[in-house]
């Protein structure tokens, strides 16, 4: 078996930067070619994809909400937990990873409007790809704030505490 790259060799090679949620990223794809599309917004990409990393050193990807719709795929490295709190306040979790005998999603999709926390479950380093539908745009992204968080949602104090920064 070949060996495993290293996160700071994906991290040169894939020409990942840090990303303001946690982890590491690059956009991989706009849909350029095509026409833009309608938002309330304002007009996005039909679709954008990223790389997303999360190491030993960054572990964690802080609550955020999307408005589009996205589609997580695993690539590399250890599981990734994910925690989705749903706008009606349910709780849901899902790791991605490399085997499904043991319970690990290969793919999952997060519906906008989802707030989203993600941590590394292993020592080393998770890679995944991400498909945004309308396009990515940091206008669309909202992270989350503990106090507000904690108001909307005191069910989830405790997650909330874990995947927020001061």
């Amino acid at each position: 078996m070949p060996h495993s790259p290293s996160a700071e060799q994906l991290i040169e090679t894939l020409e990942l930067e840090q990303h303001v949620e946690g982890g590491y990223f690059k956009r991989t794809f706009q849909a350029d070619h095509r026409s833009m599309i309608k938002t309330e917004q304002g007009e996005r990409f039909t679709l954008t994809s990223i790389y997303y990393l999360l190491t030993a050193q960054s572990p964690i990807g802080h609550w955020h909400l999307n408005r589009s719709d996205i589609i997580h795929f695993f690539h590399l490295g250890d599981p990734i937990d994910y925690f989705l709190i749903a706008p009606d306040g349910a709780l849901s979790t899902v790791t991605l990873g490399p085997n499904p005998p043991l319970g690990h999603q290969l793919q999952m999709t997060v519906t906008g409007g989802t707030w989203k926390a993600s941590r590394l479950t292993g020592s080393r380093y998770g890679l995944i790809s991400e498909a945004v539908a309308p396009g990515f745009d940091y206008k669309d992204m909202a992270l989350g704030k503990r106090d507000e968080l904690t108001r909307q949602f005191p069910q989830h104090k405790a997650l909330i505490e874990t995947f927020t920064r001061d």
